[in-house]
């Protein structure tokens, strides 16, 4: 069954330059930021998942095989939307300036967005719990 994007997810679609349902598009080289930034993250809210480019699934950035960095905001905001639409709702997700460090083997949120966690029966509508 085909259900209508919620209307969040449908302002972001149909008008991008005017309305971004994850954070206000940025250039890195703008940023003022304390160390180097190789790319753009889609960050779960609240906590340390970024959205994996090969599997389309948010994975923790300790994960050896996380894809996380995007070459562009649009590129990330694209995942972003086809993400949130395979979800049906309006996902608590933010772009982010992000990095991989070849020390840790992981990579780093910069500027990531932080909340506190969502409460577990909401957060279980978004993500599958481990």
């Amino acid at each position: 069954m085909n259900t209508p994007d919620p209307p969040l997810l449908t302002a972001a679609l149909t008008n991008p330059t005017q309305f971004s349902l994850f954070g206000d598009p940025f250039r890195l080289e703008d940023l003022p930021l304390p160390r180097p930034a190789e790319g753009y993250a889609v960050q779960y809210l609240g906590r340390d998942w970024l959205l994996d480019r090969t599997t389309a699934a948010f994975l923790p950035i300790r994960t050896p095989r996380l894809q996380g960095l995007f070459p562009s905001f649009e590129a990330a905001r694209q995942a972003a939307l086809a993400w949130g639409r395979a979800q049906s709702g309006t996902p608590p997700l933010a772009i982010v300036p992000a990095a991989f460090d070849p020390v840790s083997e992981r990579h780093i949120l910069i500027y990531g967005v932080l909340q506190p966690q969502l409460e577990p029966e909401t957060e279980a509508v978004w993500l599958p719990l481990p």
